[in-house]
């Protein structure tokens, strides 16, 4: 079976992205078994690795200098770049060229600076692509959370659910969790109120928004529970019965899976026409370049990637 060829997304080059990148190819690094392409600067990736000590290394298309860079300083030429490096893996992964594509961190000021009007990965992955469908999945070992509303204010979540969004992000992650683990997956939907609501006492949406999406989703054949109260949802004796669980905002699902899986967690975005998998984490301006970026996340980024390519 042919070896999938990934295309790796270098992030903000002011942040610990280049840094992760050469650590793909030191002795260190696992057999990833996929071939790696770094999209991002040659002139970068020297000064880190002068900068950390890391050697060189790797397949690279390279973009050129990025102007005005200063280590872990937010600019608009960090987030041009960094938005040139993922709009155009994508486009070569759609051309074919590529099989899957696994990023690093973007910044979303920087991105904001440069004038991109999405706030991050996974809205110009959706747009670029023409995904009908999408769904942002953090997964680890420890916990998979997919949510149904991303990077949108606490004060608009409620008025942003709907049965209709609810119940797709339930399809696309039993389809990606059955995928995975070669069974029909299990899953927990979570309540958006204290208490999942106490039958109405504390807010109408698990009645009117969340229950009729479960309703559907199980006249489909797929095995869940809910919706259960956040606050209990995630205790040890439950997760062991759940593969995933369907979280209805931001960090909901990310604190749990953060406390829990920092360092290995994965960013899968689900529904699209590509395989794309990122680190779970963001630019860590605080460490840029000093040689002391965790890989972790990254490396599980391009084995699940690898895994997810395989037909």
């Amino acid at each position: 079976m042919p070896r999938p060829r990934l295309a790796i997304t270098m992030g903000d080059p002011a942040g610990i992205g280049p840094e992760l990148c050469l650590r793909l190819f030191t002795e260190d690094a696992p057999d990833f078994d996929a071939d790696l392409t770094i999209f991002g600067s040659d002139k970068v990736l020297n000064d880190v690795s002068l900068a950390t000590g890391l050697p060189l290394g790797g397949d690279l298309l390279d973009f050129g200098p990025v102007a005005d860079l200063i280590p872990a300083e937010i600019s608009k030429h960090t987030g041009e770049a960094a938005y040139h490096y993922l709009t155009d893996a994508i486009d070569a992964t759609l051309a074919g060229h590529f099989d899957g594509i696994v990023t690093c961190p973007l910044h979303k000021e920087a991105l904001s600076l440069a004038g991109v009007t999405h706030p991050g990965h996974t809205e110009i992955l959706v747009e670029r692509t023409g995904a009908e469908r999408h769904a942002m999945m953090l997964t680890s070992s420890e916990l998979t959370c997919s949510l149904v509303t991303t990077h949108c204010p606490l004060s608009e979540v409620a008025t942003s659910l709907t049965t209709e969004r609810i119940l797709e992000v339930i399809e696309l992650t039993a389809e990606a969790m059955t995928r995975l683990h070669g069974r029909p997956a299990k899953l927990a939907v979570l309540g958006l109120n204290p208490h999942a609501g106490e039958n109405g006492m504390f807010g109408p949406e698990e009645k009117t928004i969340i229950q009729p999406a479960i309703d559907a989703a199980t006249k489909k054949g797929i095995e869940l529970t809910g919706p259960l109260p956040a606050d209990t949802a995630f205790l040890p004796a439950i997760r062991k019965t759940v593969d995933a669980y369907i979280c209805m905002y931001h960090d909901q699902g990310l604190i749990p899976l953060k406390t829990l899986a920092f360092e290995t967690g994965v960013n899968v975005t689900l529904g699209l026409p590509i395989v794309r998998t990122s680190v779970d984490h963001g630019t860590a301006l605080d460490i840029a370049w000093d040689a002391i970026a965790d890989p972790t996340s990254l490396y599980q980024a391009v084995h699940l990637a690898a895994k997810l390519c395989q037909p």
